[in-house]
């Protein structure tokens, strides 16, 4: 037999029971986010070490891709080139000052433009944001659109001809596709604009985030933004033609395999209507493999933008990226490994997070 103990006059059995309800409300989302912080920044010294290592394997001399072939034959001029840019001391010490010159902000400089690559990347790195940015917006929104319609209609005409699209779209080179679009629509229609990220007559907008579109829009140049839209849909869709496949393919798995799931039957026994059925009891649980790939396909559209920046003379990371690997500009190099890096894991943790604000079935513990 137990005899409990009276409560002690400053005894307060609610404050009791709130306090631990308190720390488990909050502690599980701090610690995660805690630790997805500190595996980022492992990761990140990891990605330095990758970038670092991979660059140095190249074949092919730096020296001999920077210098002509007269300084080439002076042993003086090599070795004080090699000097500068620290090639004559041993890999690890190489990688540790580079690891140093990361930590304090320090990419190095270009040896093909003669700047540092910070300044390089922060005026390429905006460009292909806007890019790949307009990409992946439509992505989404035509895809899951796409996807939702195809699940909806299963085995009907609209299903298998959307299946069919998003076939198309991912079978198709996208550097062939940029191609026929450019001859096509700029070339033979001239419905439009040409190359660059606006009209050559146009002065670029006031430099704030880097964005065009942006930038224009905070100005007031209203000319500058609807030039820079042009400029920017054609490229836009281009790369996303390929994701919207994707995620049409995806979505209308996942709607498919939440259509048969007991809360969506009881929903419907309920009389609930169909849209509330579809917004609150498939799309929503369906969304979390949806924001995977696009997280996923996010990156890889910044990190693959070479050919179609090319094609279209974007400036931006991709023909930056082109441009140092043939010239085997290391600094360059390793910064554009760095931000492509970055921008991955960056991705990841935003799409954790929005794994438990979507479904709740999903703890952040």
């Amino acid at each position: 037999m137990s005899i409990k103990r009276p409560p002690a006059p400053g005894d307060d059995p609610k404050a009791a029971r709130r306090e631990p309800g308190r720390r488990g409300a909050r502690s599980p989302l701090a610690r995660f986010l805690v630790r997805r912080v500190l595996t980022a920044l492992l990761l990140a010294v990891g990605i330095t070490l990758v970038t670092f290592v991979l660059t140095n394997l190249v074949p092919g001399d730096p020296v001999a891709a920077n210098l002509g072939q007269r300084a080439l034959g002076d042993p003086a001029i090599v070795a004080q080139w090699r000097t500068e840019h620290g090639l004559d001391k041993p890999l690890p010490e190489q990688y540790l000052l580079h690891l140093r010159g990361v930590v304090q902000g320090d990419l190095g400089t270009s040896q093909q433009s003669h700047r540092p690559v910070l300044d390089d990347l922060a005026d390429s790195v905006p460009a292909t944001l806007e890019l790949a940015g307009a990409a992946i917006l439509i992505s989404i929104v035509v895809g899951v659109a796409f996807g939702v319609v195809a699940a909806l209609r299963r085995d009907r005409f609209s299903d298998h001809l959307l299946r069919v699209l998003s076939l198309f779209g991912i079978s198709v080179p996208t550097f062939w596709l940029a191609l026929t679009a450019f001859y096509v629509l700029f070339y033979r229609l001239r419905i439009a604009p040409g190359s660059g990220r606006i009209d050559p007559g146009l002065t670029p907008p006031p430099h704030v985030t880097g964005l065009y579109t942006l930038d224009a829009a905070l100005a007031g140049q209203w000319d500058v933004f609807s030039s820079a839209v042009g400029h920017l849909v054609t490229p836009a869709l281009v790369l996303a033609l390929y994701t919207i496949g994707l995620l049409t393919r995806f979505t209308r798995s996942a709607v498919l395999e939440v259509l048969g799931q007991d809360h969506v039957r009881a929903g419907r026994a309920k009389g609930l209507p169909p849209r509330v059925i579809l917004f609150r009891y498939v799309l929503r649980p369906a969304l979390v493999p949806v924001i995977t790939v696009a997280g996923l396909a996010f990156g890889s559209l910044l990190s693959g933008t070479v050919l179609v920046e090319a094609i279209f003379a974007w400036p931006g990371v991709g023909q930056y990226a082109y441009k140092s690997a043939t010239t085997l500009d290391l600094p360059a190099v390793m910064g554009v490994g760095l931000v492509v890096g970055g921008v991955y894991l960056v991705i990841n943790l935003i799409v954790d997070v929005l794994y438990g604000v979507i479904d709740p079935r999903v703890r952040l513990s």
